[in-house]
């Protein structure tokens, strides 16, 4: 007769024996504890399990396992197995507890920080290279019927941003600029696809030039506009370019990029000149025009991609300096 799965988190780790590993607690507000499970002998985790700290981080929790039930019912070669699969819902004092398939490979920030990485263009092209294969592969095979719109970017964005911060200054000239672009963006359609949402570096699992797993996906959908993923990627790169640059020095390997405030790398990325500059345009262009959208739409896109994380972000001050970046970038400051 087999045997009922544990109910709690205490328990499966029991079931699984072995060793168990807690990674490090994010620093959002809503953070969730990542604890790697081994079993006995066992070199390389087998499962993973995502402890809610808050209530918020336990709403995520059980999103996530309802997004990965979805998408695991999906055909998505060739990328299936770069996907985590559900292993079970358990309880650790009174919140869900997702247990998932672990995946193989290195966090790609593991690189990104590594010395010079990102001074270098052959690395970074290497890293745009595995995250735009990656990401055809999953489109193509997860493409439906019908049409997502480029509008689908800005969803909700707007009404997030005008009650978070509608008391500030000028965030109503903020709100204007979001109706223009959402304007410009929705006369482009892309075919629905299965989305990650939170395409950056830290989600990708790499080895070799490979990506091997793609985890936390909480923010997927099941029928969005693919293009979210294209900006997401270039945005999240971009905005760590100088983090080990001294303030006000020229940033190794970047010769129009300084560390000097906020999203210099975004600003560089979108409006500057150089190798990096033109990589990660053409990464979105490439993109673009594989999702049957003109290239000439990349500013855009990328546009809304700062706009939506300014309405998304969890941390009110990294919301704020989105937002900020977002008023630099349109021109309005």
């Amino acid at each position: 007769m087999t045997m009922a799965p544990p109910r709690t988190l205490a328990g499966f780790i029991d079931q699984v024996g072995g060793r168990a590993a807690c990674l490090a607690v994010s620093r959002d507000p809503n953070a969730k504890v990542t604890i790697l499970l081994f079993p006995p002998g066992a070199t390389r985790p087998a499962y993973v399990a995502k402890v809610p700290t808050t209530d918020a981080a336990a709403r995520s929790v059980e999103r996530e396992a309802e997004q990965l039930a979805g998408v695991g019912s999906r055909a998505l070669e060739p990328v299936s197995t770069t996907i985590p699969k559900v292993v079970a819902t358990v309880e650790h004092l009174g919140r869900p507890v997702l247990i998932m398939t672990a995946m193989p490979g290195q966090s790609m920030l593991a690189a990104y920080h590594s010395w010079r990485h990102t001074a270098r263009r052959a690395t970074v092209a290497a890293d745009f290279a595995a995250a735009g294969g990656w990401l055809a592969g999953l489109h193509g095979t997860a493409a439906g019927n019908g049409h997502a719109s480029l509008a689908q970017l800005l969803d909700g964005a707007a009404d997030v941003i005008g009650r978070r911060f509608g008391r500030r200054p000028d965030v109503d000239a903020d709100l204007a600029d979001l109706a223009g672009l959402r304007s410009r963006l929705a006369g482009h359609r892309t075919p629905p696809s299965v989305v990650h949402g939170d395409f950056w570096p830290g989600n990708l699992l790499i080895e070799r030039g490979r990506v091997l797993g793609v985890i936390d996906w909480e923010s997927a959908r099941l029928a969005g506009t693919p293009a979210c993923d294209l900006a997401r990627f270039v945005t999240s790169y971009s905005l760590y370019l100088d983090r080990h640059t001294r303030p006000g020095r020229r940033v190794a390997g970047h010769p129009g990029l300084h560390a000097a405030r906020w999203g210099a790398g975004v600003e560089y990325a979108i409006n500057g000149t150089g190798w990096y500059p033109d990589l990660a345009r053409s990464f979105v262009m490439t993109g673009l025009e594989r999702l049957g959208v003109p290239a000439s739409c990349w500013r855009d896109v990328l546009l809304a991609d700062v706009a939506a994380a300014a309405a998304a972000a969890d941390h009110d001050e990294f919301a704020w300096h989105q937002l900020m970046l977002f008023r630099r970038l349109t021109g309005r400051c």
